[in-house]
């Protein structure tokens, strides 16, 4: 970024998305018909053909239909845009071809136009969750890539999870990375991955617990995006958990600052419609309380303070509402979000 033809777009109109939902695609299916049914048709004929039609970034029955009518043609085409297309629209389209008819040959180029995901993360994660050994390579993707582009690809390894213990070995340590998009698949991976039932157990190692502390606050702010907190069916039961685990491995800036976030949005001034009753949070919310109250673990929040961690820096000045003893005169006035993790 940005891309070759990024001038060149901005100074032209974009084409009119169709009124006719079942519409979309069916322009670019019919150039690529033309392209596959002559057979005097070579792959470089597709070259900018796509300007002034609406082209879809994401999986597309009419384009797929296409590709898989024109077969290993398609596979060609799909291979030749996606290489050495310098239009946005050709190589979506070449994408939507491998998206189809692609093979694991094609991985390597799927997974180097994945990177930028915003674009064409949805198609990148939707032919490689077709692909045999394809979890493999989501996860490569998905080590490397953040915003709508990480929602893209979460969301495909989360209907990977059954047979794929490394999928669900890094749904469990890695999938929130701090964005707001987070909210979106954050449900999601709590259900696929058996967020409660990795937490209930005698031992969740530190990275298991980290990492769920962060997906449950997901939950507790993420309403019109995804499943929230109160419509998580094991909330309860992972909160309290984590709670356990939290105290069995002690205390760090790392584990106060997701503690004092959960036990500041389990209360009236948590998000009203993703937690809904303030009531039903009201023991655990106690007990990460008092948690933040002993005294190691306050000394760890006023060490990481002396030491500038941006994060507790950040509650130290903001949550004021949760009276936090580490902090003590170091409250000042409320900011609005809180930093990413």
């Amino acid at each position: 970024m940005p891309y070759p033809d990024e001038e060149r777009r901005r100074s032209r109109p974009r084409p009119e998305h169709p009124r006719d939902r079942e519409q979309i695609g069916a322009d670019v299916a019919a150039v690529l018909d033309e392209n596959f049914s002559d057979p005097r048709s070579v792959p470089d004929q597709l070259v900018g053909r796509f300007h002034g039609i609406h082209v879809p970034i994401h999986p597309n029955p009419r384009v797929a239909a296409a590709a898989l009518r024109g077969g290993a043609r398609a596979r060609e085409a799909g291979r030749r845009l996606v290489r050495h297309g310098t239009d946005t629209d050709d190589v979506v389209v070449g994408l939507s071809l491998l998206a189809a008819v692609g093979t694991v040959d094609d991985v390597p180029y799927i997974q180097t136009v994945g990177l930028l995901s915003c674009t064409f993360g949805p198609l990148a994660a939707h032919a490689m969750e077709r692909l045999p050994d394809g979890a493999g390579a989501l996860l490569w993707l998905a080590d490397r890539v953040a915003g709508w582009g990480r929602v893209y690809v979460v969301e495909a390894l989360c209907r990977l999870v059954e047979g794929h213990p490394d999928v669900r070995h890094w749904l469990l340590r890695n999938a929130v990375d701090g964005d707001f998009l987070n909210g979106y698949f954050a449900g999601k991976v709590a259900l696929a991955a058996g967020l409660h039932q990795a937490l209930v157990g005698a031992v969740a190692d530190a990275e298991v617990v980290e990492h769920a502390g962060s997906l449950l606050h997901v939950l507790t702010s993420c309403q019109g995006m995804g499943m929230t907190l109160a419509h998580y069916p094991h909330a309860e039961e992972a909160l309290a958990a984590l709670l356990r685990h939290l105290e069995r491995l002690g205390p760090s800036p790392s584990r106060y600052y997701t503690a004092a976030l959960l036990a500041g949005s389990l209360g009236e001034h948590g998000d009203e419609g993703s937690i809904e009753s303030v009531g039903r949070w009201q023991t655990c919310r106690e007990g990460y309380v008092a948690l933040l109250e002993r005294e190691e673990w306050c000394e760890t929040a006023r060490n990481a303070i002396a030491a500038d961690d941006h994060r507790l820096l950040w509650l130290a000045e903001s949550a004021s509402h949760l009276v936090l003893r580490a902090f003590g005169d170091l409250l000042g006035p409320p900011r609005k979000s809180a930093p990413q993790e």
